[in-house]
């Protein structure tokens, strides 16, 4: 019984990953939409950017922790990390100043992520 438990604990911990990165994500559009906007624009799509990335983050370690212990299939590490390599290359192109592929890129994600969180 204590073994289900904690499997459901980790199953928990990687759903509210997948929803936390979800939800940075859209928020990242709706900062986007303001960074065009208004003057603080920019600024909370930076902080916005950080905190995607560290949900992405979050996300590989709740991957992990989900799949180590109990040994299950490591395919949500995989897909974990290669959103993280996504977050990665989206955090260079918002720098860059490439909106033609920042802008896809980003609508990919969100639409990877709600995938992911519906799998879930």
């Amino acid at each position: 019984m204590a073994t289900q438990a904690t499997a459901r604990r980790r199953f928990s911990f990687l759903q509210i990953a997948i929803a936390l990165q979800t939800l940075t994500i859209f928020l990242q559009a709706g900062s986007a939409g303001l960074l065009l906007t208004s003057a603080y624009g920019e600024a909370l799509h930076s902080v916005g950017a950080r905190v995607m990335y560290g949900a992405s983050m979050l996300y590989v370690l709740a991957a992990v922790l989900a799949w180590k212990p109990g040994g299950g299939s490591p395919r949500p590490v995989w897909h974990a990390s290669g959103f993280l390599v996504l977050a990665s290359v989206q955090v260079v192109l918002g720098i860059a100043h490439v909106p033609s592929v920042h802008l896809p890129l980003g609508v990919m994600m969100f639409g990877l992520s709600v995938l992911a969180l519906a799998r879930r």
